[in-house]
């Protein structure tokens, strides 16, 4: 019996490693392409000039970020589903968002075998949020830059 114990957190741990690894590089695509977006914004001369184009550049970035949270999350919900921890996906959808938020609600809970899934999802979110808004800021200091010349670090 003792020696089954480790092939149950194995399997967890293995399996959500490759889930925060999927969530890593899913992340990486929004965060090219606020890049993208804020070079060419850049180039076209329009950082800096306007509040309402500035407002719209923080508006865009931080959609796209939402967006992948979204997806993410949803990554992870595929997973609990596949592992049979719930039968119905907006179920495990709200487990993961209430998991990856690291709001924790405890009103639905997985089974042992299957729990240490929940930390590591909370590990994942706190990181990619942190990203999130790390390039924020980068972008909002950007464009603070661009309209005051005084401010240039």
């Amino acid at each position: 019996m003792a020696s089954a114990r480790p092939i149950l957190l194995l399997l967890p741990l293995a399996l959500g490693c490759a889930a925060v690894t999927c969530t890593i590089l899913m992340h990486a695509l929004p965060l090219s392409a606020t890049v993208r977006f804020v070079r060419r914004e850049k180039a076209l001369g329009h950082l800096g000039i306007d509040l309402r184009k500035d407002m719209w550049v923080v508006v865009r970035v931080i959609c796209y970020a939402f967006v992948a949270h979204l997806i993410e999350m949803a990554l992870w919900a595929g997973l609990f589903v596949i592992c049979g921890q719930f039968s119905d996906f907006p179920t495990a959808y709200y487990h993961s968002a209430v998991n990856y938020t690291s709001l924790g609600y405890g009103d639905i809970v997985m089974s042992p075998a299957w729990r240490m899934l929940g930390p590591l999802e909370t590990a994942d979110g706190m990181l990619l949020f942190g990203v999130s808004t790390a390039m924020i800021f980068a972008v909002i200091q950007r464009l603070v830059e661009a309209r005051y010349a005084d401010l240039k670090v």
